[in-house]
Order: structure tokens, then C-alpha cells, then sequence
């Protein structure tokens, strides 16, 4: 993990500002089938390291199913590759360790722990139980930059639980860079929060972002439109549109998505095309 200074120096760019050289998620062939009912079907996706990209769609496009997939909770068909790795067919705590971590609609923070305690344990996922009952002497560097750049810092003694919601969102995604995630796969990290909340972590998402691969599913599609640097549209378990923000707004199939006609939406874009994709969101 890079220092602070560099991590915040640096600023997601659409298609990544790295490039295949470093770490990226290949997806192909994505299929998740519940009993006969394709959840997800034929996803490909191609998320390059320093991209910030929104995964988008109306409910039930299979936008948390494809995440879920990637990350091991449901089962699914195809291929995902991380840097060259297979990790379709590991086990959750494997595809971890390899570095891809997530966030769910509710933060998983231990609320009667402390938020320092909260990320010294995810600090210590792969150490023995009897290493972690060991008492520390000072706080370990990455915890200390996850603190710092998750805006937390004052709030080291502060239980969890006690956290506003916005804060026990940052405090889940420190608890992933503690552990060195460079594939972070966020789902829908600012629901609930207030508007002060959304714009501290948009900040917040673009400080990691620049070094990182950052996946992000939304609903609120003012938030897309401030922060995304790439979309992927889904409908239906699969995908519509890629590109930057004005190029799905101005994609035929995500205005008939949205808006249930493309002639409709295609006339709409003409007077205001922020507005495409917030209806029916």
C-alpha cells in the first residue's frame, strides 16, 4: 500500500490511470443461475486500477448478485481474474486474502469495539487467535494512514456503535485497507446518508480510488454523476452500456431502461441530460 501523500496525489481517471501493468478484475462470461433463473448472464467487465467505476441499474439489473459472485457468496459460471489469478471457485476468505474486499447496504463493524479495535482486528485477519489476544505497543502504520484517510482519527477510542451511519461506512472500508484490499467492491456505500455524508465520501472514494480498483453500486444518481469516472449499466442480469458518465446518459438503451422508451429519453437529452437516469433509479 502506497503512503498517504501518494494515494492522495493521485486522482481516479476514466479506463484507470495504471493500466493491465498493475492490478486489475477481469470478468467474463459472468453467470449466476438460481434454480433456472439467470441472475446474471454473460457479464464482462474489464476494472483497471485507478478507475472509479459505478455499476448502475434499475432493481433487480443483478447489480450486488455480480459482486457476490466476484467475491464468493453465491456460486456462478465463467471467469474472474484478479492480476491473472483465477478466483472464480475460491472460498470467500481466499478471494480476500488475494486483496478484493467488500462493503454491504449495512455496515459489518463490531459496534462494542472501539474503532481503533475495529481495525487492529481487521488488521489481524490472518494472524493466530493467540497473536491477537496479545496487547499492542502503539498502532501499526497502516492503521494509523487508514485513520487518516478515512477522516477517523478522532475517533479512535469512540465504540462503533456510536459512530453516524456515515462514519461506521468509513470505518468498514478503513477495516479493508487495513488488510491491504486493492480491489474494493462497494455496495451502495451512501445510502441513508446525509448530503454533508455523501460529498465526505465521494472525497473519501476518490483519495483511495487513484491507486486502487474501485467498484461502486448505486442508486443515487447524483452521487454517479459527481464522483463516477467510468459506468457499466445492467438490466436484466446484463450488460447494457459502458463509458463515461455523458456516454450512458446518451446511450438509446440505458434512456429506454430508464425512462421506457428510447424516443422519449433520446428527445429529453436534448434539454437535460443530468436528468436521464435519475427517474425510476
Amino acid at each position: 500500500m502506497s503512503d498517504t501523500e501518494s494515494a492522495a496525489g493521485r486522482e481516479p481517471t476514466a479506463g484507470g490511470n495504471v493500466g493491465m501493468g498493475s492490478e486489475y478484475l477481469e470478468v467474463r462470461g459472468l453467470t449466476v443461475d438460481f434454480d433456472g433463473f439467470k441472475a446474471v448472464s454473460g457479464v464482462d467487465l474489464t476494472l483497471l486500477q485507478g478507475d472509479l467505476r459505478f455499476l448502475i441499474g434499475p432493481n433487480g439489473a443483478g447489480k450486488t448478485t455480480v459482486i457476490d459472485a466476484i467475491t464468493g457468496l453465491v456460486s456462478a459460471t465463467g471467469s474472474v481474474r484478479k492480476s491473472g489469478v483465477e478466483l472464480l471457485g475460491k472460498k470467500v476468505h481466499q478471494i480476500a486474502r488475494r486483496g478484493v474486499g467488500r462493503t454491504f447496504q449495512t455496515a459489518s463493524v463490531f459496534e462494542e469495539l472501539t474503532v481503533l479495535q475495529n481495525l487492529d482486528i481487521a488488521a489481524g485477519a490472518g494472524r493466530s487467535p493467540w497473536t491477537l489476544l496479545r496487547r499492542r505497543h502503539g498502532v501499526l502504520p497502516a492503521i494509523e494512514e487508514a485513520l487518516e484517510v478515512t477522516g477517523l482519527s478522532g475517533l479512535v477510542d469512540k465504540p462503533a456503535g456510536v459512530l453516524a451511519h456515515g462514519q461506521k461506512q468509513w470505518l468498514e472500508i478503513g477495516m479493508l485497507l487495513v488488510q491491504n484490499a486493492d480491489v474494493l467492491l462497494l455496495d451502495e456505500p451512501v445510502a441513508g446518508m446525509s448530503h454533508e455524508e455523501r460529498e465526505e465520501t465521494g472525497a473519501l472514494l476518490r483519495r483511495i480510488g487513484g491507486e486502487r480498483t474501485v467498484v461502486v453500486v448505486e442508486h443515487d444518481m447524483d452521487f454517479m454523476r459527481a464522483f463516477a469516472t467510468s459506468v457499466t449499466v445492467l438490466a436484466r442480469g446484463q450488460v447494457i452500456a459502458e463509458g463515461s458518465v455523458a456516454e450512458v446518459q446518451a446511450n438509446p438503451k440505458v434512456q429506454e431502461v430508464y425512462l421506457g422508451t428510447a424516443a422519449a429519453g433520446a428527445a429529453a437529452a436534448q434539454d437535460a441530460p443530468a436528468e436521464l437516469i435519475e427517474e425510476n433509479s
